[in-house]
């Protein structure tokens, strides 16, 4: 198969699958995210691969949901958000849920719902230089897959959320848990591949009934039901609209992403928290 919007190899034993939209820090539009699962249903059917890299084209892992989709579909309502959310919520959680391990390769940029993609993740490894957040709140959106708490904890889920934080460093992210390593930028590729290629080693079925049983572990916490109940916040958040996300959609509409984007960071104070914070 063909794509237009990503790139699938394989390495041997190891997918190689990449976010191919540079141009556009490879934003996750809806043709990329059938892209996407149609990538996945292949590596799944195909015993030769055993593991599965993700990583990002260019400067960036990914920028997240594509809101240049939005700025022309223009959802409205409950109704027609529910298949966009539902889209959006099932292609990260595929991750988390694949019958291979996952590994996030973060090269850039990884914010909004590529953070989630690399949360799903069983492992991520991220250059010196990547950047991670959450700031959908700061323009007016809602969290789509809401799986930070279950990675960090609340007191840290609540203040990269609440703060819209957006540019959390590869340092902090390792030692908050975001991250499992941190290598320079040059490294990151062989350092994704050669891990693919150890956890490829072990039995593929002993692997996968392992990750089951460790996602299991969360199932039986609640995370199932927690992360459908966060969902369906997130789109009466969407169906409603909330004031701020109409005024950024607006601007964007009027006078591009870019404005939108200085907009939006005007209304916050000069002393920016966005960083996720020190600590």
């Amino acid at each position: 198969m063909t794509y237009d919007t990503i790139r699938l190899e394989a390495r041997g034993e190891v997918a190689w699958l990449v976010l191919n939209r540079p141009e556009r820090l490879n934003a996750m539009s809806q043709t990329m995210l059938d892209e996407i699962n149609a990538a996945l249903d292949a590596v799944a059917a195909d015993d030769g691969l055993r593991a599965l890299v993700v990583t990002g084209a260019g400067s960036a892992f990914s920028s997240g949901f594509d809101l240049k989709d939005q700025m022309e579909l223009r959802p409205q309502g409950v109704g027609q958000w529910r298949g966009l959310l539902r889209k959006d919520f099932d292609t990260v959680m595929r991750f988390w849920h694949f019958p291979k391990p996952t590994i996030a390769a973060v090269n850039g940029h990884c914010l909004a719902g590529a953070f989630e993609l690399a949360l799903a993740c069983d492992v991520t490894v991220a250059a010196d230089h990547a950047l991670f957040g959450e700031p959908e709140l700061k323009f007016g959106a809602g969290i789509v897959v809401m799986l930070l708490p279950w990675i960090v904890g609340p007191k840290l889920a609540k203040e990269i959320i609440m703060t819209g934080a957006d540019r959390i460093t590869a340092e902090r992210a390792e030692r908050i848990g975001i991250v499992n390593r941190v290598v320079p930028g040059a490294a990151l590729e062989h350092t994704a591949l050669t891990l693919a290629r150890h956890v490829a080693a072990v039995d593929p079925s002993l692997m996968r009934q392992t990750k089951h049983a460790l996602n299991r572990t969360f199932q039986i916490m609640g995370m199932g039901e927690a992360l459908e109940a966060a969902l369906d916040i997130d789109l009466h958040i969407e169906g409603e609209g909330c004031p701020d996300k109409i005024r950024f959609m607006e601007v964007a509409r009027r006078e591009g992403l870019r404005a939108a984007l200085a907009w939006r960071d005007a209304r916050f104070p000069a002393e920016d928290w966005t960083d996720g914070g020190k600590a």
